[in-house]
């Protein structure tokens, strides 16, 4: 009879210590996060409030800085806008198709053969080559042994070392995550299995493989050591890639820090509505990617 009290105070004692711990964790966790969280949001305020302003004019998004100076008001960030998406469309086109095969390559095919570790280990040397090492291999190669102009082109070709990386981690993961049973499924009702890799493994990963690709998007599109090195900054439009001087988004940012932003009122304004527009032209891409990801994913039964 003596048992039963004792038992049942033990057990209460266990359940509150473990209600305690639960509760501390909770707390713990709650406050890590706001602690990251806390930064992020400050400097997405400090945009929106600086850049707010330049954004909202009309002429922002129909002109460029043609003919303007420091001291001189108006224009916008048109021709920097053309460029970053110039820059971003040509460096997605190269890296998304190379960053998925090789992915697949190293799940699906050949990850434990001699090619498959050395892939796999070259894709680990380039995720911490830094932008600027980037850029000067593809000057060294394109610029100074090829001969080639210095171009937003040859930018892209930087950017891609920087982005393939990101990619091929991404893509591998989210296939490793595909249920085994699906691929034995596909094969045991004779379909090929290149076929299976295309209609079964990457749609079912297709979120997680899009948010990798927009990762890589966000890293590469605010680069700008590629930018000084690799082609010069235009304040006029510019559509060819092959040739000439461009605008692009971090560079219009750079250049009116050099004219004089933080003291001058009209490149201040400039800065901030540059790095605004930046950050609205990476959202308008991820909500893009997010939509196509939910049409062609793998639709739930």
């Amino acid at each position: 009879m003596l048992d039963r009290p004792l038992k049942a105070r033990t057990f209460s004692t266990l359940g509150w210590r473990r209600r305690t711990a639960n509760y501390v964790a909770t707390v713990l966790v709650s406050v890590a996060m706001a602690i990251a969280l806390a930064p992020l949001i400050y400097v997405l305020g400090a945009v929106v409030a600086r850049g707010c302003r330049a954004v909202a004019s009309t002429t922002w998004w129909t002109h460029s800085q043609a003919g303007m100076t420091a001291f001189v008001a108006g224009g916008g960030a048109y021709h920097a806008i053309v460029g970053t998406v110039l820059q971003g469309l040509v460096c997605a086109a190269i890296s998304i198709p190379l960053g998925l095969m090789v992915a697949i390559y190293l799940v699906e095919y050949g990850g434990d053969s001699v090619l498959g570790r050395l892939a796999s280990f070259m894709v680990d040397i380039l995720s911490g080559v830094p932008s600027i090492l980037a850029a000067l291999f593809v000057y060294a190669l394109c610029v100074a042994t090829l001969g080639l102009p210095r171009s937003q082109f040859a930018v892209s070709l930087a950017l891609v070392l920087l982005m393939l990386p990101v990619i091929v981690r991404a893509t591998e993961e989210m296939l490793r995550i595909v249920p085994v049973d699906l691929r034995e499924a596909s094969y045991a009702l004779g379909v090929p299995k290149w076929t299976t890799i295309a209609r079964v493994v990457i749609p079912t990963g297709l979120s997680g493989i899009i948010t990798g690709i927009m990762l890589a998007v966000a890293r590469v599109m605010g680069e700008t050591a590629p930018l000084l090195i690799l082609v010069g900054y235009s304040q006029s439009m510019n559509f060819d890639i092959f040739s000439g001087f461009m605008g692009s988004l971090p560079g219009m940012m750079y250049n009116q820090a050099a004219a004089g932003a933080g003291v001058n009122p009209i490149p201040t304004d400039r800065l901030w509505g540059a790095a605004l527009t930046l950050i609205l032209v990476i959202a308008a891409i991820n909500v893009g990617a997010r939509v196509i990801a939910k049409i062609f994913g793998a639709k739930k039964s």
